[in-house]
């Protein structure tokens, strides 16, 4: 069930709002666990079971520590999660290579068909390591275990952040689990936020995914340089609101529920290294990375090169948590070597140039590791990488032109202009000129009917049916 989708919007939001705030106290989690069973259910059908026993497994794991068999709960915890993520997502790429590997060797093996059929439950990577975290920081006594299950149960699977994050700690929410400031004012805020992240989703990410389908389908032989540049920037703007979006609606919902989830987008393409675009793009993740994996291992030793090391580990296991596939272990390692130059030196270099031209260092990496991201093989990707460099194809300006039509193209400026903080400043600008109240109310009416306005547009757009499933969501 989409976000976007009018079963979402006007069926199961409403219904679940109802009941929510029309519940007892008391009740409210327990409302809140049915009714993100039901979510996940409707796309999940059975596999709901499997994030059940997730809750269930760590949740005693949680107990076990909490008894002082410390040891015993960590291992256990760690061993399902990653068992059932290597499972369902990994086993498949993993025996896949190790058959073409033996068949090298004149090996052949029949269970190859077995692998390719399982089916990957959406959010599994997103739901085992927030459990895996809970886990880890009771471990470390950063948390206390909770004891009732249905509290558990209910930060496991609620339905706002399930599917596709933010990845939100048991630490995040642990007091609002059981008193949350469930308000008109929080709940206002989560709709403005909602409308935002739903704008972002069905006006910008759904329009350029028109144009990117259609460059990225374009056989390498018949496309232009001009063509991939223009493939490369759209889907920028792609994925960025595709991802952003949901973020926002995830922390919108949380919002009107009485949650307040962590930020996950910081405007990363104005970031002025890789270093600091990390610190903005999918911060829940490179957090997660550097809290439970980075720093206990990393810190262990004061050796440069070791640190390198487990840098390298880091961005190998971001990229392959990204997807079952050597593309995004590629461009995970790419990240991860432009860190270490920046580190060994390029960073003092790039902090003596114009921030226009760190900035520009900064998306030109990121966009040029972008078909690692989007592409289906490495193949495929290096040669849509040497296309860009080549200018030898002619453009193509009728192909070009019936996917980049004027609504896209305006759209694609819309969606370059606000991913700089140019919403946030406007909203500095005005608290900063201390106006009047009269003022201030008549600006308060001015941005419900634009937010309004903006409700109708997604309606819009979302009418047309041209949505299409949140990327993250292979992930």
């Amino acid at each position: 069930m989409l976000f976007s989708s009018p079963i979402f919007l006007f069926l199961f939001l409403p219904i679940v709002l109802l009941v929510y705030f029309l519940a007892p106290k008391k009740i409210k989690n327990s409302i809140l666990l049915l009714s993100s069973l039901v979510f996940y259910t409707w796309g999940e059908q059975e596999l709901v079971i499997l994030i059940i026993l997730s809750a269930l497994v760590d949740y005693s794991c949680g107990l076990i520590i909490s008894i002082g068999k410390r040891k015993l709960g960590l291992i256990l915890s760690i061993l399902f999660n990653l068992g059932i993520l290597f499972y369902f997502k990994y086993s498949n790429f993993i025996y896949t290579n190790l058959a073409t590997l033996l068949e090298s060797y004149d090996f052949t093996s029949a269970n190859a068909q077995y692998f390719a059929n399982i089916v990957l439950p959406i959010g599994i990577s997103f739901y085992t390591f927030q459990t895996m975290s809970y886990t880890i920081d009771v471990y470390k006594g950063k948390v206390k275990a909770n004891k009732n299950f249905i509290d558990f149960a209910t930060y496991v699977t609620l339905f706002p952040q399930l599917i596709a994050g933010p990845i939100v700690r048991y630490s995040h929410i642990e007091l609002e689990l059981k008193n949350r400031d469930v308000s008109l004012t929080n709940f206002s805020i989560g709709v403005e936020r909602f409308i935002i992240g739903l704008a972002k989703k069905v006006i910008i990410a759904n329009n350029c995914a028109i144009l990117v389908d259609g460059i990225f389908n374009l056989p390498v032989t018949e496309m232009s340089s001009l063509i991939g540049w223009i493939g490369i920037f759209a889907f920028g703007i792609q994925i960025y609101y595709d991802f952003s979006g949901y973020s926002d609606m995830a922390i919108g919902l949380g919002k009107m529920l009485g949650f307040n989830f962590p930020e996950n987008f910081n405007y990363p393409y104005t970031a002025k290294s890789i270093q600091e675009f990390w610190t903005r793009w999918h911060i829940t993740l490179s957090t997660w990375f550097r809290d439970y994996v980075y720093i206990p291992l990393g810190l262990r030793s004061s050796s440069k090169k070791y640190r390198m090391l487990i840098l390298m580990l880091v961005f190998f296991l971001t990229g392959f948590w990204h997807g079952a596939n050597w593309n995004f272990i590629v461009w995970g390692l790419l990240h991860g070597i432009f860190i270490i130059f920046e580190k060994l030196g390029l960073t003092k270099t790039l902090k003596k140039v114009h921030v226009l031209l760190t900035n520009f260092y900064t998306i030109f990496v990121v966009f040029v590791t972008f078909p690692f991201f989007r592409c289906d093989d490495l193949g495929e990707a290096l040669r849509y990488i040497q296309n860009l460099f080549t200018f030898s194809n002619p453009t193509n300006y009728d192909y070009l032109n019936f996917y980049l039509s004027k609504e896209i193209a305006f759209i694609l400026c819309i969606g370059t202009l606000f991913s700089i903080p140019l919403y946030l400043n406007i909203s500095r600008f005005i608290k900063s000129k201390n106006l009047s109240v009269s003022k201030l109310n008549t600006l308060g009416y001015l941005k419900s009917i634009g937010l309004f306005l903006l409700l109708l547009l997604n309606y819009m757009y979302i009418s047309k049916g041209n949505y299409n499933p949140f990327i993250y969501f292979n992930f």
